[in-house]
């Protein structure tokens, strides 16, 4: 399960995604409002802890754009505010919690599991599907004609992203800023090595995609002839 953590303080970012990812979860980290709104724009994340004062768009600010774009993902504010009046602004502008500084990691991992059961109960089904090829987002499996292969945790983001922007060309600078971030002491090749793993699974499996890359573009799916 991914999640797209929004908050300016650089080091509760940073031990929020260690406890999160410790968790279990993925976690992508920005620290401004609109970042957040540009990342969401890719629909892979499952659930968004939104910090509300936060710098060039607060975290009201974002809410109420995503739920205008009718953005049904669920929302978790964070904010040092309490007052009742706070905390009725922000349900009513649509988040599905709220949970007021400072907290217990196991109150926020709790919630958490509590806003996304809610999504997946809404939910027929938790795959991606791109021509022959199927991603099961719970088991982190690759399904093709020749079975499953389970993929490990940055293979999966790499996956995810290209099939949820099914036409669109990532670099690998952005690739990695995406998936690693921008703080990560990892070397950007890294991608490469990466993709070069899904190329051999996407085979394995039997599918007929591949990661085509084109010079000056990127990478992108597409179909074998």
């Amino acid at each position: 399960m991914k999640l797209l953590l929004a908050e300016d303080e650089r080091e509760l970012s940073k031990a929020l995604c260690r406890v999160l990812s410790k968790n279990g979860y993925l976690v992508d980290a920005v620290y401004n409002g609109q970042e957040a709104l540009d990342y969401l724009q890719s629909p892979t994340y499952d659930a968004l802890i939104l910090d509300i004062m936060m710098p060039v768009k607060d975290g009201l600010e974002v809410l109420k754009e995503l739920r205008v774009q009718n953005n049904k993902i669920p929302v978790l504010l964070l904010t040092a505010k309490s007052s009742l009046d706070d905390k009725v602004q922000g349900l009513d502008l649509g988040a599905d919690d709220y949970l007021t500084k400072p907290f217990a990691t196991e109150e926020l991992i709790a919630r958490i599991r509590a806003v996304t059961r809610r999504k997946s109960e809404d939910q027929v089904t938790n795959n991606l599907t791109y021509k022959d090829l199927i991603l099961d987002r719970t088991s982190f499996e690759l399904i093709g004609k020749a079975g499953k292969v389970t993929l490990r945790n940055h293979e999966f983001q790499i996956i995810e992203t290209l099939i949820t922007n099914k036409d669109m060309y990532f670099s690998i600078d952005r690739l990695f800023e995406k998936i690693w971030g921008y703080d990560s002491d990892t070397e950007a090749a890294v991608v490469w090595v990466d993709i070069s793993n899904i190329r051999k699974k996407l085979k394995k499996c039997g599918s007929n995609v591949t990661i085509k890359g084109k010079r000056n573009l990127g990478y992108r799916l597409e179909e074998s002839k």
